[in-house]
């Protein structure tokens, strides 16, 4: 019954952080109208790790970091990694394609999960990463790609740089008992100095202190980083890391979708089958573990 309530959580958090996160693709790629992509990026996670460290001793926690070193990689592998590449891939490439492209991330998972975590992915998650590639294959159709080749690779990077940093969490979580809250604002807080150092190095676009900027910051200080990222992690020791990952699937499609509505990024015929194919991939993760059973049982009663 604990684990069904978890799980039940784990499927709600999933459901808001996808509503966060797909929207902010949107926002991320608009706001470099006033602000460079490191700059941006450095202010949003060093407001967030400010928000979160003044949550600690707000909710009786302490203020004493977690061990440092897996805390240093999962700093430079997600707040730097993650987050700093996707924005730089932002600024040649279309929001929802970006999207999709750091969403590989997935199959990155399942590959460092089997390496790392031993985790053997059961039949119906390869099925749903087979059905999920050919999705994303259709979105992105790379036959008449007409983003650059740069930013696809630092988006992809993104992704890859995302599963090394939950495979290094999902490892921290096995083996100590670490406070989630406190984690996720030490290592952001690391990954804010490493991208506000960089950031002051590259410096080069005078930033416009729009209405629009400000109320993009808040929303990524508050939202998309403090909150989504807790919820992440939760999601994240909630569940195995290959089905943790697959399940954001759901983030790209409805990141494409928000393009579409608010960008005017139109997705054609192709990318209408591959979101279809997503939404196909998440249902087969879904699957009860119960019926998931009866079919590999009917299945060798087949052969």
């Amino acid at each position: 019954m604990q684990n069904r309530k978890v799980t039940g959580f784990a499927a709600l958090a999933l459901i808001v952080l996808a509503l966060i996160w797909s929207y902010n693709w949107v926002v991320m790629k608009s706001v470099l109208h006033y602000i460079g992509a490191l700059d941006f990026t450095a202010l949003r996670c060093a407001l967030g790790a400010l928000l979160l460290l003044v949550m600690l001793p707000l909710t009786g926690r302490s203020l004493k970091p977690p061990p440092w070193q897996p805390m240093l990689w999962i700093g430079l592998l997600q707040t730097v990694g993650m987050s700093g590449l996707s924005q730089l891939a932002l600024v040649a490439g279309d929001a929802g394609k970006t999207a999709v492209l750091v969403y590989t991330m997935p199959f990155w998972m399942l590959l460092l999960a089997a390496l790392f975590l031993n985790e053997k992915p059961r039949p119906v998650q390869c099925a749903a990463a087979a059905v999920a590639a050919f999705g994303l294959l259709l979105v992105l159709q790379p036959w008449q790609w007409q983003g650059t080749l740069l930013s696809s690779l630092l988006a992809v990077a993104s992704g890859l740089s995302w599963a090394a940093a939950s495979v290094v969490t999902k490892r921290l979580f096995r083996h100590q008992d670490i406070d989630l809250l406190s984690l996720l604002a030490w290592q952001m807080a690391v990954g804010a100095v490493v991208l506000s150092v960089l950031a002051v190095a590259t410096h080069e676009t005078p930033i416009v202190w729009s209405p629009y900027l400000l109320l993009a910051l808040a929303y990524n200080a508050v939202l998309a980083t403090a909150l989504a990222w807790a919820l992440w992690l939760f999601i994240l020791r909630a569940s195995p890391a290959g089905v943790a990952g697959l399940s954001t699937l759901m983030i790209p499609v409805m990141s494409v979708l928000w393009a579409w509505w608010l960008l005017n990024e139109a997705p054609g015929n192709a990318e209408g089958a591959g979101i279809g194919l997503l939404l196909l991939a998440l249902v087969l993760i879904g699957v009860p573990e119960t019926w998931q059973t009866a079919v590999r049982r009917f299945l060798r009663l087949k052969t």
